[in-house]
């Protein structure tokens, strides 16, 4: 059960109608990184339009949701290893 205001990468898989266990975001993020550093996590190519709207939205408007906005934008900008 989601806490209120408790937000975390697996909620914003489910929002963006992806799968959400562990596993399944890191093969996302495995599949998709890095993004070049020039591309905005929101704008990345790989998201449906209504995808990339929803993080642009919920970077701008819910400061609740940002944080895990930006922490999936640092995983998908860092560097294979």
């Amino acid at each position: 059960m989601e806490l209120p205001g408790f937000h975390d990468l697996g909620t914003l898989f489910e929002q963006l109608g992806l799968e959400s266990d562990p596993a399944a975001i890191d093969a996302f993020i495995g599949q998709h990184a890095p993004l070049p550093d020039d591309v905005k996590v929101s704008e990345a190519p790989f998201w449906t339009e209504n995808q990339g709207r929803l993080l642009k939205e919920l970077l701008l408007e819910d400061a609740e949701w940002a944080p895990v906005v930006d922490e999936l934008n640092a995983r998908l900008h860092e560097t294979k290893r």
